[in-house]
Parts: structure tokens; sequence; C-alpha cells
């Protein structure tokens, strides 16, 4: 694990997200390979000139988003260098990224306001011709391309949409300025092939294994304020999750 050079304790960059993004960094370009071992706590700290306290707030980090585990008596190893969804927690792209460490950017495709669909207003529950935001965007850590998403709000619920600069803020942000707080989603997962124009969003060469995912999200009253779509490479995302037995089916275990 290279560290010289690389904490500056000096920069605004609170010391432990330095060290995520390190860590990160070093997992997704090989330097640290699945199953490697982080050296010994004691070392790491002196390696980085950070206190025990600092490191393992980034080690609990890395764990949480599934890059690291430990291993009582013998510390921690590298289990993947992909960005992934933290098990049965709603997040934003931008939270997920920030709390790893990395640097959430976007490139704005489309902004639009435009009839809702029979299909959209179904799902939404309004009339149909109600007034959707519909917002397209390539999303990059660290300036690297990592995911096309697509979102469709009713603007009923947050008016503010329209006028936002989405290359700048986030929308989950936007969202709750306006009083819209997504509690839960239902969500799904799906692997195929990147088409060419989604290829080419992503540097990738057509046809290469992308991961599409869909969204519905509900407020606190239940209703559902944001349908999405987001397509990450294959090599750059893992989808994780807690399954649970129900009691009642314990007895066919």
């Amino acid at each position: 694990m290279t560290t010289r050079n690389w904490i500056d304790q000096s920069s605004t960059i609170p010391l432990y997200q330095q060290i995520v993004r390190l860590i990160l960094e070093q997992a997704s370009v090989g330097q640290l390979e699945r199953g490697t071992w982080l050296p010994s706590e004691r070392r790491l700290c002196a390696q980085l000139g950070v206190s025990r306290v600092t490191l393992r707030k980034a080690l609990a980090i890395l764990v949480e988003e599934g890059v690291l585990e430990s291993s009582e008596g013998r510390g921690w190893f590298v289990t993947t260098g992909v960005l992934a969804e933290p098990p049965n927690a709603l997040r934003s792209f931008t939270e997920t990224a920030r709390i790893r460490g990395l640097e959430p950017s976007a490139r704005v495709l489309l902004t639009a306001t435009r009839p809702a669909t029979l299909d959209e207003a179904e799902a939404f529950s309004i009339a149909p011709g109600s007034r959707l935001f519909e917002l397209r965007r390539v999303r990059c850590l660290d300036g690297i391309p990592v995911a096309c998403d697509e979102s469709r709000i009713p603007l009923s619920v947050a008016p503010n949409l329209a006028g936002a600069d989405f290359t700048a803020v986030s929308l989950y942000a936007t969202l709750a300025e306006a009083g819209v707080v997504p509690v839960r989603a239902d969500y799904s997962v799906e692997a195929l092939s990147a088409d060419p124009v989604t290829a080419e969003l992503l540097e990738l060469p057509a046809g290469r294994a992308v991961l599409v995912t869909q969204q519905t999200a509900f407020n606190a009253s239940d209703r559902v304020v944001e349908l999405s779509s987001t397509t990450y490479r294959g090599d750059r995302y893992r989808f994780r999750a807690s399954l649970y037995r129900r009691p009642s089916e314990a007895d066919g275990w």
C-alpha cells in the first residue's frame, strides 16, 4: 500500500476522507487487489501521520461500504474496489460518493418539463398530462464516468427543480429544500449489455456489461415522489443487500 506524499495535513479535506479516498483509488486501479491485507493499524497510523481514532473512522466507512472487511486478530483486508450501495440504506449518488471520500460530479444531458404519460400518471397518482420534471445526467467519481441516470419527478411536489443547476447540486438536496424527502424505495437491478450511446457516455466498448437499476422512491406519506433509472459500469458498481428468512419459512430450512 502506497501512502507517501498522499495525506495532506494542511488540506481542508478531513484526514479520514483522504484515507478513504486513498484506499479506494488504490483498490480501483489494482494496487490493492481483492484479498490484500492492509498493514497493522499502528503501522498505518505511522505511515499516514494520523491518530488511531482518525484511521478507524476511515476503516469503518470502508467496511460499511463493502470495500474492506476485518478479521479478529488479523486486521483488515480488501474485498472490492468498486462503488457499492450500502445494504438497506437509501442514499443519493452524491451522499454515497462523499461518504467514501470521492468527489462526485455530473454532466447534464437533459433537463425538461413535459406532460406525464398514462403510465407515469398512474405511478405518481396524478392526472395524465400533469407536468413532470425530467433529468438525465452522466455521473462521475473523481472525474471518471461511472453511471448514467434518469429521474422523473412531478413538478407539483418540487417546483424549484426546473431552475436548479444539476452540474453542481444534488437532486436529493434540491428536493429536501422543497420539503420532499424520499424515505424508502423499491429497487431492482438487472445485468444488460451497454448500447452504443450508453457505452460512449461511460467510455466503454459497446456491448460491455452494465448494471441497470430501477427505483421508485416514496416520501413519509407513502406517496411516489421519484421514478429513476441508473445504468452503472459493471466494473465500477456492486449491489449489496441484507436478506432475512421469514419465521414461517424457517421449518423448511
